[in-house]
């Protein structure tokens, strides 16, 4: 028996080692977030990465074992290519990836970019001395190298089992930087539903490694809600599924057609699994975005009510006034007819001031219900993106974690935040939204007056695509003429590189503190 038809011959108990191992580390689950099979957690990581420069040749780059697998060891050469960078690794001491747990059949190395962005560079397969080799290429520049146990080949998202981590040594080529990479990792033991077992065909010595990871792709897309949400694609992968079963009990001599049949049952199930898990965020972002307009609605129309009552109160305290002054008059003509007249006329006049004081009350509380309101708006999005009061309206900050590095296309984690800012801002549409977009001062003027400009317009476009009134939105660039920080550092930069919203009307009134204009 080979070292790759023995993964799946594993025992289980190696789980325990392995949880002994990993309790080091710093794992920040995303609150209120459902629990579901096929679980997702976001883990802070400082790994090196390096800029390789442009056709500067060969750079060499070491890997090192991490905690989970401290023996492992491995290398790398990175080459700039026309247009590509290669990378060439080779690996040592690696031990059977079900030692991590039964459902981790095999290895996959990743690039990682500055911005968290994980690129699936390939699958790693040991030989019977436990090495391996790979080639393979990248269109990343600036990237750091990873090594996790991963169920199946064609995962699109790398788990927490991160067993070797590159180190830049003296010999390499480039930029090294130490980079606070947040990356979404699959969280361990996410993968095997309670209860599940492998059928007795799974179990069979004889088969490849790539039937194995079929089965694992299939339940884990049927896990994640593709039989519903993904309905054709799954049936596809199934169908594929039951070809690669006919071939692996039909005692063939030649495994290839099992192998290629195995390795598309894999790649549809995946298909499969993305497209239900992007449904299933639609339908719960749709379902989030009712509930914000309903409660927006509501609050609409006690504005309009505070509205309509402060310009009653503002006419009946001009009446009032008016009624004051015709009786002090009539006082004044009517005092020698007798003192029971004039007896009448101060109580209608005090009357009258009466009525204008309650007006004067009525229009106070109609501003009070519009400062309300503001504090409440600011409330709402600043639980999505950061928002401060100012004399000029609410400001909403995001940085350029929203858009890929030099582009203005939004990131889909950008699209979901914006989606919930519009749905908050559709309940509105007296308010006015002001884009606008800042860099900092890396490259040309030019440059980067027009990324500015595309920056805050492809913003105002997503949010009247999600509804958001094409009327109250305007979008505007501002280069690098407006800095919030330092230039002469990557993290005065990184602040200076943004996109602002600027929300103002009279239906949320003035700033909530009046005196400092911007809320504190």
């Amino acid at each position: 028996m080979n070292s790759r038809l023995m993964l799946a011959m594993v025992s289980a108990l190696s789980i325990t080692s392995f949880a002994q191992a990993n309790a080091q580390a710093t794992v920040v689950v995303e609150t209120g977030v459902p629990a579901s099979t096929y679980r997702v957690v976001v883990i802070s990581r400082t790994v090196q990465a390096v800029n390789y420069g442009h056709r500067d040749g060969m750079s060499p780059v070491q890997f090192t074992g991490t905690a989970l697998e401290p023996s492992a060891e491995g290398t790398a050469r990175v080459r700039s290519k026309r247009g590509t960078m290669e990378v060439e690794a080779f690996f040592t001491n690696l031990q059977s990836p079900t030692t991590f747990g039964s459902e981790y059949l095999t290895y996959v190395l990743w690039a990682i970019s500055p911005e968290g962005k994980a690129a699936n560079l390939g699958e790693i397969l040991l030989d019977s001395d436990n090495r391996s080799k790979l080639t393979a290429t990248t269109d990343l520049q600036s990237f750091a190298l990873i090594v996790t146990a991963e169920p199946y080949f064609a995962v699109r998202q790398p788990s927490n089992v991160v067993i070797l981590e590159n180190v830049v040594g003296a010999r390499t080529k480039g930029t090294s930087e130490a980079v606070e990479a947040k990356y979404e990792l699959m969280e361990r033991g996410g993968y095997l539903p309670t209860g599940y077992k492998f059928d007795p065909v799974v179990l069979n010595a004889a088969l490849p490694l790539e039937f194995y990871e079929a089965r694992n792709a299939l339940r884990i897309a049927q896990s994640e809600g593709a039989a519903t949400y993904a309905e054709k694609s799954y049936e596809n992968a199934v169908q594929l599924m039951n070809s690669a079963d006919a071939l692996a009990t039909g005692g063939h001599g030649d495994r290839k057609p099992l192998i290629a049949a195995a390795r598309q049952t894999v790649q549809t199930a995946e298909d499969a699994r993305e497209v239900a898990v992007k449904r299933i965020d639609e339908d719960r972002l749709a379902a989030e975005r009712q509930a914000s307009n309903d409660a927006q609605a509501k609050s609409q129309t006690q504005a309009d009510d505070a509205t309509r009552m402060k310009e009653k109160a503002e006419r009946d305290a001009a009446k009032a006034q008016a009624d004051a002054a015709k009786a002090q008059a009539d006082m004044a003509t009517n005092q020698a007819s007798s003192a029971a007249a004039v007896t009448a006329a101060q109580a209608d006049a005090d009357q009258a001031r009466l009525i204008a004081q309650q007006a004067q009350q009525s229009a106070h509380q109609a501003d009070t219900d519009k400062v309300a309101m503001r504090a409440q708006l600011s409330e709402q999005l600043n639980k999505i993106l950061a928002t401060r009061d100012s004399a000029r309206g609410l400001i909403v900050s995001m940085s350029d974690v929203l858009f890929d590095t030099g582009r203005f296309s939004l990131k889909p984690g950008a699209r979901e935040k914006l989606a919930k800012v519009a749905g908050i801002l559709i309940a509105y549409p007296s308010l006015n939204i002001e884009v606008g977009g800042y860099t900092d001062n890396v490259g040309g003027d030019d440059m980067n007056q027009t990324l500015s400009e595309n920056r805050a317009g492809t913003v105002r476009d997503y949010l009247v695509e999600q509804g958001v009134s094409n009327n109250s939105v305007s979008a505007k660039g501002f280069g690098n003429s407006s800095p919030v920080a330092s230039n002469e550092n990557s993290s005065g930069r990184q602040e200076n590189r943004r996109v602002e919203l600027v929300v103002s009307g009279d239906a949320i009134g003035s700033p909530v503190n009046a005196t400092t204009g911007s809320l504190r």
